[in-house]
């Protein structure tokens, strides 16, 4: 309880800065509509009027882009924010500052910092969900919904995982501004159903990068068609990743030069 009491005074704080400047609030929030909108283009031109790539329709690969966008949501509104501030409390010594309060550092340091607008996000996500099972003539069942959800839960996980990795780099490199850039770049490949990959590039983004794992997986559960099999990998996947991420971080805190040392 002393942890969900932290993190509402964290998110509290966010939202009063975010509020502090209403019009670039709501224009942020216009502009990631507007995006959203404009990056279904190529998914429109790929799959409508054409027989199924890779197994999927188009609004079934809609599905796919629906759980890209609330995932791209929940990366840069809150993870984004908060872990790439670590890269300069390392590189600048001032995580001093967060390790000597009474709380645990990854914590501190993973809720720091939110873009509530980013909220937008997930009212696009439901309004593609609404639209491509409207286009598809029946709505979700109850199981796959609570399934799609437990397939989210491990989504965000390792996306968190991943980033936490990549920061933790910064305990040894210092400059990691290129390896965040990088992440972006190929998270943008998620908007697509992983079996439109071919080769190398299935192996990649299913193994190495679990971009299906964020997005593919998340939308077979909505659709009914994810395999039981392949649920309980992805959780235990996601379970695993989590507790190396963890690992990893305690590791590089451990290599930690303080200011004052």
């Amino acid at each position: 309880m002393r942890y969900v009491r932290l993190f509402g005074t964290q998110l509290r704080r966010s939202l009063a800065l975010a509020l502090q400047y209403r019009l670039d609030f709501v224009t942020s929030g216009l502009v990631s509509i507007v995006w959203s909108v404009i990056s279904i283009v190529p998914l429109y031109v790929a799959f409508h009027g054409r027989p199924a790539v890779g197994g999927w329709s188009y609004e079934s690969a809609l599905v796919v882009f629906g759980w890209f966008t609330l995932l791209k949501g929940v990366l840069e509104g809150a993870v984004n924010p908060s872990l790439v501030q670590v890269v300069d409390h390392i590189r600048m010594g001032t995580l001093d500052f967060v390790l000597l309060k009474p709380a645990d550092a990854q914590f501190l340091v993973s809720t720091a910092r939110f873009e509530p607008w980013k909220i937008v996000d997930l009212g696009v996500a439901i309004a593609i969900f609404g639209y491509a099972f409207a286009r598809l003539g029946h709505p979700p069942s109850a199981a796959a919904v609570a399934l799609a959800f437990a397939m989210l839960c491990a989504a965000v996980a390792v996306l968190y995982s991943v980033w936490i990795l990549v920061v933790a780099a910064a305990f040894w490199v210092v400059r990691v501004d290129n390896l965040v850039y990088l992440f972006d770049s190929v998270f943008d490949f998620a908007r697509w159903p992983s079996s439109v990959f071919k080769g190398a590039f299935s192996i990649l983004f299913t193994f190495v990068i679990p971009l299906a794992l964020m997005t593919t997986f998340p939308a077979q559960a909505l659709l009914g068609t994810l395999a039981p099999g392949t649920a309980i990998a992805a959780v235990v996947a996601s379970l695993l990743a989590a507790i190396g991420a963890r690992r990893v971080w305690l590791r590089a805190l451990a290599h930690y030069t303080s200011a004052s040392s």
